[in-house]
């Protein structure tokens, strides 16, 4: 499926001006005429409703339309103009939304004449559809929309829903949704606004929030629209900037919001966290929410004190003192770990082991030439350091057995399982979470090098993930471009899709695909085997699977700090704290 081309900006503009001249204006009007309007404007966006301000006659009716909202949804009042008056009509139930309002003048947009690469815009038009913009919202912590909704409205003339979809593989990568004004209450200003522009957090392509916020404007603009509004969070500082570069102005307008659990973070103010990571945070969050005490003793290492009810628990991250020094130990050396799984009768590759001082690779060179491509990893280690897949040369082997015992200690030679890396959360002996882990990999453009597009695919995934993961510039990143023929500083052709690391470590670029409601039962039975041959209370458990919805599976390794935050939206910082302090959980388990 294609794009369709929007009226183009001339043809728009002469629409919109000739539509001003029928209404007797000469530029948009600045100020507030309910007469020509239709009046308490309401509008349902699915995840709450826009109640239109400027349409009610004064404070206190917008205060009862507020009133009416329903359970787990967010209403916004926009165009406050008096916001002091309407504060003061309800302090204890409505706060003032720490939001800016941006506007975009239509009759000086000028489109760009860039077009989206490996990517293209069109408009939401099935159940899938909304399925993916929702599990983009829950990424963005976001209120999702039942798919019925968009369904129903698909011939709406107020909203409109508009898509990025991936060219290569038909993913929904951003949303961004779109009222008309004029269509849905008559605004005689002929106004417009975008909302909820979203951009899955592992889109590999750069770009795609400005192309939606252009094609949306550029479908206004044909309609004859005078200008484009949004609200934006006011410490939001990389969509200002996107913002402000297609021309959109600070406008004197304000968001009225009800104090609810949805809006809980922006009403009350934060507590300084003091630099912790998304990882230590998402636990901390949430023991705050349920009137935990928290401390933080070293917000660098990420460890936190956290007391309720005469019980005090110590954690960095995910690890707390509930995890023995025992298991720790049995997920550090992995050696010991694949021991363990085999008696559990949890599948398992087959494996070698060398110390880390041997200058004989005859085993390990057989070993590769038996299974034709190994996995080589330091025995101890984490986060990806020092593991290298898809040997498959004697040459790649001592390379490889270089970095690994460049960490210290022994040395595993592993047979390289093919299938997909699938990452299995359990706490407390429940699955709670499944997630698909996606190796990086860059797409060539045919004007950047390799080592261009790694860095700007790093800038994504760190804004993504709180400066969490990157891609490496390193030996095993070298080795990966030199497998598809490139050196860094070679130009990818336009179109070819690099992988450029075979692990799929978050901290090495990697990126995570939920898949918890599909998860096999054989695979959930075995990481639930491997939490308990260790005897750990919480871990990540790490599979090679042919699917994550098919029975077929084999161990890797197991670790005792698992983060917490890159499983969202599945409730893992929750289940979490429920193990903790069992007394303060609000819901079953």
């Amino acid at each position: 499926m294609t794009a369709r081309n929007v009226e183009g900006p001339r043809g728009a503009l002469s629409y919109r001006l000739k539509r001003m001249r029928e209404h007797g204006l000469k530029q948009p009007i600045s100020g507030q005429d309910r007469s020509r309007a239709a009046p308490d404007a309401v509008v349902d966006a699915g995840w709450g409703r826009l109640i239109f301000a400027q349409t009610f006659d004064g404070a206190q009716p917008v205060i009862n339309a507020l009133r009416e909202e329903e359970s787990g949804k967010r209403d916004i009042a926009v165009y406050i103009r008096d916001p002091h008056v309407a504060m003061a009509a309800a302090p204890q139930e409505v706060f003032l939304d720490p939001s800016h309002t941006y506007r975009l003048d239509l009759s000086t947009y000028r489109a760009s004449r860039r077009r989206p690469k490996g990517f293209f815009v069109r408009r939401l038009c099935s159940e899938a559809d909304a399925r993916a913009v929702n599990i983009i919202y829950a990424g963005r912590g976001m209120v999702p929309v039942e798919p019925d909704f968009f369904w129903r409205q698909r011939d709406s003339r107020s909203q409109t829903f508009l898509v990025a979809e991936d060219n290569a593989t038909g993913e929904v990568l951003g949303a961004v949704t779109g009222i008309d004004h004029g269509r849905a209450f008559a605004d005689p200003e002929r106004g417009s606004s975008l909302w909820c522009l979203a951009v899955d957090a592992r889109a590999p392509h750069a770009g795609i929030g400005e192309a939606l916020v252009r094609r949306l404007a550029e479908l206004f603009l044909a309609r004859g629209c005078g200008f484009m509004d949004l609200s934006v969070l006011h410490d939001n500082s990389s969509a200002i900037a996107l913002y402000e570069k297609l021309g959109f102005r600070r406008a004197p307008y304000f968001t009225l919001k009800r104090k609810n659990t949805i809006n809980e973070k922006l009403f009350i103010a934060p507590v300084p966290e003091q630099g912790l990571n998304p990882y230590a945070r998402i636990i901390v969050d949430e023991a705050r929410r349920r009137g935990i005490g928290v401390e933080v003793l070293d917000a660098e290492g990420g460890f936190f004190k956290l007391t309720h009810g005469g019980r005090c628990v110590v954690c960095r991250e995910s690890l707390s003192e509930l995890t023995h020094a025992v298991a720790m130990s049995r997920c550090d050396d992995k050696s010991v770990t694949r021991r363990l799984m085999l008696e559990a009768g949890v599948p398992t590759p087959e494996q070698m082991s060398l110390p880390a001082n041997t200058t004989d690779l005859s085993e390990a060179e057989a070993f590769l030439e038996k299974h034709g491509s190994v996995v080589v990893k330091p025995a101890r280690g984490e986060q990806g350091r020092g593991v290298s897949v898809g040997i498959e040369t004697p040459e790649d082997l001592r390379a490889a057995f270089q970095d690994a015992r460049a960490l210290g200690g022994a040395v595993l030679i592993e047979q390289c399982v093919s299938g997909e890396d699938l990452r299995v959360l359990v706490i407390n002996d429940a699955v709670v979470a499944a997630a698909l882990r996606k190796p990086p990999e860059i797409r060539g453009d045919g004007a950047k090098t390799a080592r261009q597009l790694i860095e700007a695919l790093s800038r994504r995934r760190a804004a993504a993930t709180g400066g969490e993961s990157k891609v490496p510039l390193d030996s095993e990143t070298e080795r990966n471009l030199a497998r598809a023929g490139y050196s860094l500083d070679d130009i990818p052709k336009a179109g070819d899709i690099i992988q450029v690391r075979r692990t799929a470590n978050l901290h090495t670029g990697g990126s995570l695909h939920d898949v918890t409601d599909g998860l096999h039962p054989a695979i959930a039975r075995s990481a639930l085997a491997a939490a308990r041959a260790i005897e750990i209370p919480v871990v990540g458990v790490d599979f090679i699977v042919t699917a994550p919805d098919q029975p077929g599976h084999v161990f890797i390794e197991a670790n005792e700090r698992p983060g917490l935050a890159n499983h969202e939206p599945q409730p893992t910082a929750e289940r979490f704290i429920d193990l903790l302090f069992p007394l303060s959980a609000s819901r079953k388990t």
